[in-house]
């Protein structure tokens, strides 16, 4: 295995530790729990390209489970287009920073991919600018937005 490749692959366990270890139980604690109003079954259940049908189809392709506190970080893949690799997780946050959402996840993805992820600069830097370029989606109704088209959604903020 070559040094870039395990560089790689010890920041990315880094990552999960640090956001799904640590940010997610802290998360638990301090906000306000969120019912979210869906299984993954009624999901499937909505029609085809919904935000909540593509969200079913999403968790399924990429083999993860349907976790209360993450949902809503999961439709923003959707929305935004960035994949949930470890480059893809900071563009995700770089966009909600540029987008003007400061919080504690964002703010320590962002600075983590910086300082780990230099060549992926490029990539964070037009994430961002694509955030701010885009109207503020934070105060958006996530799980009210499931039974709209994705497409509509994705529109919206292009």
């Amino acid at each position: 295995m070559s040094t870039y490749s395990t560089i790689k692959k010890y920041r990315s366990a880094i990552l999960v530790y640090l956001t799904h270890k640590m940010a997610l139980p802290i998360l638990k604690l301090i906000r306000k729990p969120v019912v979210f109003p869906y299984s993954t079954d009624q999901l499937k259940q909505l029609p085809e390209n919904t935000m909540g049908h593509d969200l079913a189809i999403f968790l399924e392709v990429k083999k993860l489970d349907l976790l209360p506190y993450y949902a809503k970080h999961d439709i923003k893949h959707i929305l935004l287009g960035y994949d949930t690799t470890d480059d893809g997780e900071v563009c995700l946050q770089c966009f909600m920073l540029g987008n003007r959402h400061v919080s504690f996840p964002v703010m320590a993805t962002v600075l983590y991919g910086f300082v780990t992820m230099p060549e992926y600069w490029s990539l964070f830097r037009k994430a961002f600018k694509r955030g701010r370029a885009c109207p503020p989606i934070e105060n958006w109704k996530w799980f009210e937005i499931l039974t709209e088209r994705t497409i509509d959604l994705k529109n919206m903020i292009s």
